[in-house]
């Protein structure tokens, strides 16, 4: 692997619930000593920010710390509960290291690492340098690594100190009978005491609150985007999973109650655009756009073979025949796709690439701007299919698949504002005669010419 060289050299240099709700983050520090907090995150997946191409999206590093940096270091335990990167492709690769640095520079005390983890840390030679960057727990027995399955901080709470432990548990294969002995505080007043799972059945969990009574909450593996309340209202443990991807961060507010037992306020703190950057971790995932540059990973993508020798020509191909069609083409957002990626230093990761180039995925199909600059931008072919036997024919063979269709690239994360509004976007990419139409459109009552061809586009129909 002499190809990771270069991404390990930068990794050494970078050497119970009485409220459930959600609040929206601050990036004032705000000096609470009846308050102690801890923050929570986790299963990133790979995804350092979000792709921004329609705005409004939730997440990135680089935004995270406004969160973090809103209550003092004193008083606060910043956790993330692991799954760094979805596999081990070269690109999950350079993430995970990416990853690692961001958790660093944000002054994370503590990192969970799960199997995965474990897995491609031991793989890259990093697992023992993890530890010199932040503390590190476990649930897995790890031969060749000194990871602990457990870390205790105290935090200021009024004159006192609270001692706030969180421990790795392996919920598949370890008797519960074992998670008292990861808390060596029990139940005592000072004590909170939070347990990260690597399974959550209800049979788990139900086992957990009857045999441990010193565990104050349960952490779950993530089910989806958003943070989940898993238990009963006022119910001990709180449990909960911290959402998917960085797009929220978890709080919680632990505080005295009158009795002068401790309490905790659960709540999730979206990581909104409107926060603050960080200008290092802005700097970090120029880092990572150059890496990504410098591996070819575009070059390196995957790509299937097209049927009976079809190829891609590019939309200029189509001109001599099309030539409104292209021309009005020409005035959409899709002509320039490609151009809103070398705004932002994209144009060199796939996982942008793709929805603004032809055919990425396919032989023929975008490679690079210097060799493959015809098929740049989002063209003709990405919904009418490759064209070299229509044009070659001179359009007496028809266009075949594979075709796109809007929802290959108007997703819920990378274009937050199309369900709902279909109609309203494929109206700005109409580039037919509304004469064509006409006879075929008269027969949707109340609707406009042009909205009734955009909802058959949308439909998957195209034509040749």
């Amino acid at each position: 692997m002499k190809w990771w060289g270069a991404c390990i050299c930068i990794f050494m240099l970078a050497a119970s619930c009485d409220l459930v709700r959600r609040a929206e983050p601050t990036a004032t520090p705000v000096q609470q000593a009846d308050v102690a907090t801890v923050f929570l995150t986790g299963n990133e997946l790979g995804e350092l920010k979000p792709c921004g191409c329609s705005g409004g999206q939730l997440g990135g590093f680089d935004r995270r710390a406004a969160i973090l940096n809103s209550v003092p270091r004193q008083r606060r335990l910043v956790v993330d509960t692991g799954s760094f990167v979805t596999g081990d492709a070269e690109q999950d690769l350079i993430k995970f290291n990416i990853v690692i640095r961001a958790l660093d520079l944000l002054d994370y005390d503590l990192v969970n690492l799960t199997e995965k983890d474990v897995e491609i840390a031991r793989n890259l030679g990093l697992l023992n340098s993890i530890g010199s960057l932040f503390n590190v727990i476990s649930a897995q027995q790890v031969a060749d690594g000194n990871v602990p399955t457990r870390f205790t901080k105290q935090l200021r709470l009024r004159n006192e100190n609270v001692a706030v432990t969180v421990a790795a548990f392996d919920a598949k294969s370890s008797p519960i009978e074992q998670i008292d002995r990861l808390f060596a505080n029990g139940t005592a007043p000072q004590a909170y005491n939070i347990l990260v799972l690597n399974s959550c059945e209800p049979g788990v969990l139900d086992a957990i609150a009857k045999s441990a009574p010193a565990v104050d909450c349960l952490v779950c593996p993530a089910d989806s985007d958003e943070p989940r309340i898993i238990s009963e209202p006022n119910r001990r443990p709180l449990t909960f999973s911290v959402g998917r991807f960085g797009r929220y961060v978890c709080r919680l507010q632990i505080a005295k109650s009158a009795e002068g037992k401790l309490k905790s306020d659960f709540q999730t703190l979206p990581v909104q655009e409107k926060l603050l950057q960080e200008p290092a971790l802005v700097g970090l995932y120029k880092d990572y756009q150059q890496l990504v540059k410098e591996h070819n990973l575009v070059q390196k993508h995957p790509r299937f073979s097209l049927a009976d020798g079809l190829k891609f020509v590019g939309s200029e191909s189509c001109r001599s025949c099309h030539q409104y069609e292209h021309q009005q083409w020409r005035t959409t957002a899709h002509a320039h796709a490609y151009a809103t990626l070398e705004k932002v230093g994209s144009q060199f990761d796939p996982e942008c690439v793709g929805c603004h180039v032809v055919g990425m995925e396919y032989q023929s199909g975008f490679i690079s701007q210097e060799q493959t600059d015809h098929l740049k931008d989002v063209g003709c072919e990405n919904c009418h299919g490759p064209g070299s036997e229509h044009v070659k024919t001179l359009g007496k063979l028809k266009t075949a698949g594979p075709k796109s269709t809007c929802l290959n690239c108007h997703t819920p994360e990378k274009s937050t504002k199309y369900a709902g509004n279909e109609p309203a976007y494929l109206e700005k990419i109409i580039h037919w005669s509304r004469s064509e139409s006409t006879a075929n459109d008269n027969q949707e009552q109340g609707r406009s010419q042009v909205s009734a061809s955009a909802i058959k586009l949308y439909s998957g129909l195209s034509k040749n």
